[in-house]
């Protein structure tokens, strides 16, 4: 196993790498040397992760991408599916969350006038329902939001409520405080995937989409001194 020095001197390595790629024009497979970066093999970074990057770098005649590729690449990462809250067989909510947000989804009930929804959102409180009736949900979050981030909107016939999170790229277990939590393998995914977004995030340059890590994944938000913001 890698010591943490040894990871440092390693995504340090493979920052300058990045950077020396935008500014010249040596191939990607020679600036990406895997034993230049005295990787272990048991070390949980696998190369390929990177290796997936520097193909697609290989692949696309800019070193300066637009805007509109950096778009698109953050799409490939978006959740591809949302989850569910289920309670006595029923569909509660749906939910998936991004680095930054955490997206709820509620099917509102028909024939109801939009102007009697309500929702109350507080750092670690959420309310909502149908005015003069008992609330739908009246519930605890898992993790603090930022007020100024979180708002709701009424979409078609669904409440959409996004919550900005308190502490980017930290990953929720749920959305709510005794609404169960993902189950392990769920919970794995989603770490990557975040992971991933905040690989894409920093280096607008290069395609994670297609990366895979091997064995456990580190927490988005903390690894390597912290996610910048």
């Amino acid at each position: 196993m890698m010591t943490e020095g040894g990871e440092l001197l390693f995504f340090h390595q493979f920052t300058l790498a990045l950077a020396n790629f935008r500014t010249s024009k040596t191939p990607a497979t020679q600036m990406f040397d895997p034993p230049s970066l005295s990787l272990s093999h048991t070390h949980t970074w696998r190369w390929e992760i990177f290796e997936a990057a520097a193909a697609a770098a290989v692949a696309s005649p800019q070193h300066f991408p637009v805007r509109e590729e950096h778009t698109t690449m953050t799409e490939k990462l978006a959740p591809d599916k949302r989850h569910k809250f289920i309670h006595n067989g029923q569909t509660v909510y749906e939910w998936d969350q991004t680095l930054d947000e955490v997206n709820v989804y509620i099917a509102l009930p028909k024939n109801v006038p939009s102007r009697l929804f309500y929702c109350s959102i507080k750092p670690k409180h959420v309310e909502l329902g149908i005015k003069g009736n008992p609330p739908y949900l009246n519930h605890d979050l898992s993790c603090p939001v930022k007020l100024d981030g979180s708002f709701w909107t009424l979409e078609d016939d669904t409440m959409h409520l996004t919550l900005q999170k308190m502490e980017k790229g930290q990953p929720w277990p749920s959305v709510m405080l005794g609404h169960g939590e993902l189950d392990p393998y769920s919970a794995d995914q989603e770490q990557r995937r975040l992971m991933l977004q905040r690989f894409q995030e920093e280096h607008p340059g290069f395609d994670f989409s297609q990366a895979e890590f091997t064995g456990t994944c580190p927490n988005p938000k903390s690894f390597m001194g912290g996610i910048k913001s």
